[in-house]
């Protein structure tokens, strides 16, 4: 017999959540650990607990998470985005409640690339031993550009 339960994959900044609600009396369990052992801020786990609470089936579930990447706030954000989706997948109903909050958006942002400045500003200051920050002599340079 297969055991009914909903499924919903979160991710924000570079954390990934596969979420999976199950019937059950509302305990959360992440990789394995216990909530609280795994979030230790009441911010962070009353951030988890928003979908459930505002959709009122807070202990109707048990959620299983397994999380990877990035840190605990981003992973917060994974599994909440995570419920959310799965509460949808259970009920279509509580897609409205659920996207007035905001819960079904993805959080887009994410780290800024590497910058160059360094490089610019290096190649564009004094050389060491005759040569540039990128190894070559200016005589080198001046002789490309005449070319």
């Amino acid at each position: 017999m297969a055991a009914v339960q909903y499924y919903g994959t979160g991710r924000r900044k570079t954390s990934t959540a596969r979420v999976f609600l199950r019937p059950g009396s509302g305990s959360v369990t992440i990789n394995h650990r216990a909530f609280e052992a795994f979030f230790k801020t009441e911010a962070l786990r009353m951030q988890i607990r928003t979908p459930l609470v505002l959709t009122e089936t807070a202990d109707k579930f048990d959620v299983l998470a397994t999380v990877a990447g990035g840190g605990v706030s981003g992973q917060a954000g994974a599994v909440r985005l995570g419920i959310s989706r799965a509460l949808v997948e259970y009920n279509l109903e509580l897609r409205k409640k659920l996207k007035d909050e905001g819960l079904l958006t993805r959080d887009a942002r994410a780290r800024n690339g590497r910058s160059t400045e360094w490089l610019e500003r290096a190649s564009a200051s004094s050389s060491v031993n005759g040569r540039t920050a990128l190894g070559r002599r200016p005589s080198a340079i001046s002789a490309e550009a005449d070319r």
